[in-house]
């Protein structure tokens, strides 16, 4: 009986390509931390002689400023470590918000470039074109200047219903009492979203096995909002709302957003969401034309080709270009500063002014960001590997 033999292993030797390619890059890692060793011990030692204070103790010092917007308790008193948590928090409000509207936008204008109708992919094109011609600085200023002059006072708001006002003090909408009742709702609500997606793809196998198609959009719809009822019920049916009512003067009650917040969510959501169109768009003009006329040999309806057959496969083209404009959102966020959002840039920079702390406040700066990207990255390197197609 014949028996194979094993594999030869690497030799790690100087004659060997992995042996030295392991110590080239050995070398230039030693070489990469004595550098960043040196540059951090001469920036330490030049401003100790300059009698420049360093580290990251002022960050146990009270701030002494305000924050306009926090999703958080906050107060001047409070330390400037917990001030810049702040700017932290509302840099992620904003660019997970804007992530997810920007998906639902882009993909629509992406697809609709395909659309039968010439009148939509018209509207989709001349989109395209304007938001993504014009620089994110000037529609961020663009839209808050429409918040701050064009909007009415707060006692002549535009009011929807009597529910809904929007003015120079942002935008107020009904919200909910805080109360364990509304959190149980909330905890339905995410569990349907949790079962409406294995409906989704439960259907999806199902077709892939029988060629039988199910549907997907109404079911999903039902078993999200049959989950918000059932944590409704559950939490004793609360029905408390804080409705908010225009004042003289301001916007009393309810929730609410401010001028600066929306400027900057509208804008990197229209502006990024241009960009991503076109990643659909080429994802879309990926799948070959056989593809099409296959589903359509199958009696498959135009919307069915496009949900079932054209975009699983333009996914594996669209997800990698998709990352770098999250990345891009996310980033562009730091222009907030221009129209007054307090994210993490501003609350920042007004540390420095106040503390002298300029390196640290830099990196601090420098570490959010980086942190925010590289998850970013790895969560959607990670959905990539998912949606990539397994040859059998």
């Amino acid at each position: 009986m014949k028996t194979s033999n094993p594999p030869p292993r690497a030799a790690w030797s100087w004659r060997s390509r992995a042996g030295r390619g392991l110590i080239y890059q050995a070398i230039a890692l030693i070489l990469i931390g004595l550098g960043v060793w040196f540059l951090a011990h001469n920036t330490q030692e030049n401003m100790r002689i300059r009698g420049i204070q360093s580290g990251f103790d002022f960050l146990g010092s009270p701030a002494g400023f305000d924050i306009g917007e926090t999703l958080v308790n906050y107060d001047p008193s409070e330390s400037y470590g917990k001030a810049i948590w702040i700017g932290v928090l509302n840099t992620l409000r904003v660019a997970v918000i804007g992530i997810v509207l920007t998906t639902i936008l882009g993909v629509l204008l992406g697809v609709g470039r395909f659309s039968r109708n010439g009148l939509v992919r018209g509207i989709c094109y001349g989109y395209v074109e304007l938001f993504r011609n014009v620089p994110i600085l000037l529609q961020m200023l663009m839209w808050y200047l429409f918040f701050v002059e064009v909007l009415p006072m707060p006692g002549e708001a535009w009011n929807f219903a009597d529910l809904f006002f929007l003015s120079k003090d942002g935008f107020a909408f009904p919200r909910p009492t805080q109360g364990e009742g509304y959190a149980l709702v909330l905890a339905g609500l995410l569990a349907g979203v949790a079962a409406a997606w294995g409906w989704r793809r439960w259907a999806l196998r199902q077709f892939e096995a029988t060629g039988r198609v199910r549907p997907t959009g109404w079911p999903s719809a039902f078993i999200v909002l049959g989950g918000g009822v059932l944590g409704w019920l559950v939490g004793g049916m609360p029905t408390a709302w804080s409705v908010p009512e225009a004042g003289r003067f301001m916007i009393e009650g309810g929730g609410s957003v401010s001028p600066e917040f929306m400027a900057v969510l509208i804008s990197l959501t229209f502006y990024t969401a241009a960009f991503v169109a076109e990643v659909v768009r080429g994802g879309v003009q990926s799948v070959s034309l056989g593809q099409k006329e296959a589903s359509a040999a199958l009696g498959l309806a135009p919307r069915q080709t496009m949900n079932l057959v054209v975009l699983p496969q333009a996914m594996r083209v669209i997800i990698p270009p998709l990352t770098n404009q999250y990345l891009n959102l996310t980033k562009n966020s730091s222009l907030a500063v221009a129209v007054g959002y307090p994210d993490v840039v501003s609350i920042a920079t007004t540390t420095l002014n106040q503390s002298g702390r300029a390196v640290e406040c830099i990196a601090i700066i420098m570490l959010v960001y980086l942190s925010t990207s590289l998850s970013t990255s790895l969560f959607m390197n990670w959905y990539n590997d998912r949606m990539a197609i397994k040859e059998r």
